[in-house]
């Protein structure tokens, strides 16, 4: 853990660096399980007088906020004096209702705070004070061989406790961490935090039910999680006696879709070669970011399929300018990105290059389509395939337009910098095309690989 952690630093307040018993290793289903216990307790108590409602302070790993914890939050923050989320901006929870209630406070981490990957629950009320701490090991913590290969097999640092001095200092600790991103925010905390402290407790809280609770918790959750690996391992041998017949399956419905790809292609009379092009493009842009291996093969096949929603389309899609397209058919050149993934859609396999093509039209500045995504909320792969598509097509004739110099198919991309495509790739096109007028390299026209099956069809 890094110095700044909650738990490292709770740690260090200790007399010679002791936590309690419950501190060690924790799978991720065990903490669900006792933060929902803790949840339910705040939850089955309605107090007539406010001061006795606890203040909760809670922070969520980046990407890890599902709608489902919005809803359960609406609920929580009725029976609680104050509650502050601390998660990254596009959590989602900004857009939620919940945000919008007077006791709620939200904090918006930096994507590179480390606070990021800590998950923490703290709870703070004159009558009783608990808390989950927990923060997920690094890939270079797992032992070799024991990395987690599914959801539920994630590792944490944690520990549970109902000793009030500990959550005392814990809240201490997050107030701080939570102070420089609203100052406000953290002397309202500190406030609460005193006010609770010289408020007499009311006497009618009994922890023996969430203790219970907690322990009946425990033993769904281990439960579930050995139910969980025996069925991974059942699915690991059925899925070893199918691999072959499999792979057998998916060569041939990759086939079907190349094959369509090449169909648009050979229906388009001004860029016939679109496809190829694209891949080409990504795969140089992608190496020129230094992306690792998989993703460049997956931008090489998104490339080689961008278009395929367009297999069905009129004639007048490749023949005509854009203006001159009557409604209908301009509606299923806008829809084509949706189109397309819709097609993909049908073999699993493909499911992270149906992502990318799905995303391709979105814009930096957020008015795009299909989502409004914006900046890093869309994948990276999918802005490189959206300026790349856009650059290559303005290289080509299209109707009565000529087709643009590649110095002047830069300049149209780069005058969309910042509101169409991510500016830092902008920068990297520039490279590739500065390069190629120096003549210090070719500007490629096919990827460094293709699947068998387009090179058969390109040689007929």
């Amino acid at each position: 853990m890094l110095p700044e952690s909650t738990l490292y630093q709770l740690k260090n307040s200790q007399k010679e660096g002791q936590l309690p018993s419950s501190y060690g290793v924790y799978y991720k289903n065990t903490l669900v399980a006792l933060c929902h216990a803790l949840e339910d307790h705040i939850l089955q108590h309605n107090y007539e007088d406010d001061i006795y409602k606890p203040l909760v302070l809670v922070t969520f790993q980046q990407g890890k906020w599902y709608a489902q914890e919005a809803e359960r939050y609406w609920d929580l923050a009725k029976h609680s004096r104050q509650v502050a989320i601390a998660a990254v901006a596009d959590s989602g929870f900004a857009s939620h209702p919940t945000s919008q209630l007077d006791n709620v406070e939200l904090v918006h981490l930096r994507e590179d705070d480390s606070f990021v990957e800590e998950w923490n629950l703290v709870i703070l009320a004159p009558d009783y004070a608990a808390m989950v701490l927990c923060h997920e090991l690094s890939p270079q913590e797992y032992k070799a061989g024991s990395e987690p290969q599914t959801d539920t097999e994630r590792k944490f640092y944690g520990l549970w406790t109902f000793d009030r001095a500990l959550v005392e200092t814990a809240v201490d600790i997050l107030t701080q961490r939570m102070k420089p991103y609203n100052v406000s925010l953290g002397d309202k905390l500190e406030k609460m935090r005193w006010q609770i402290k010289y408020i007499s407790p009311s006497g009618v809280v009994d922890l023996t039910g969430v203790v219970n609770r907690i322990v009946s918790y425990l033993q769904t959750s281990q439960q579930e999680l050995v139910t969980v690996n025996r069925q991974t391992r059942e699915l690991r041998d059925l899925e070893g006696q199918a691999l072959k017949l499999n792979r057998n399956l998916a060569a041939s419905k990759l086939q079907a879709f190349l094959r369509m790809a090449q169909k648009v292609d050979n229906n388009d009379p001004f860029n016939s070669n679109a496809s190829l092009q694209v891949a080409a493009l990504a795969e140089t842009l992608g190496q020129i970011l230094d992306l690792p291996t998989l993703q460049l093969r997956r931008l090489r096949l998104a490339g080689l399929l961008f278009r395929i929603g367009l297999a069905e389309a009129p004639t007048e899609i490749f023949t005509e300018n854009l203006q001159e397209l009557n409604s209908s058919i301009y509606q299923f050149w806008i829809d084509r990105a949706i189109l397309g993934s819709r097609v993909l859609s049908a073999m699993s396999e493909l499911e992270p290059i149906t992502k990318i093509v799905y995303h391709q039209l979105e814009y930096w500045n957020g008015s795009g389509t299909p989502d409004g995504l914006k900046a890093s909320q869309i994948p990276l792969e999918s802005r490189i395939l959206g300026l790349v598509t856009y650059f290559q097509e303005l290289t080509q004739p299209r109707g009565e337009r000529q087709a643009y110099s590649l110095s002047d198919a830069f300049v149209k991309c780069e005058n969309y910098s910042n509101i169409r495509f991510d500016p830092s790739l902008i920068e990297s096109l520039k490279t590739v095309i500065r390069l190629t007028e120096m003549g210090l390299m070719k500007l490629p026209d096919r990827p460094s690989q293709l699947p068998p099956v387009w090179l058969e069809e390109a040689t007929r």
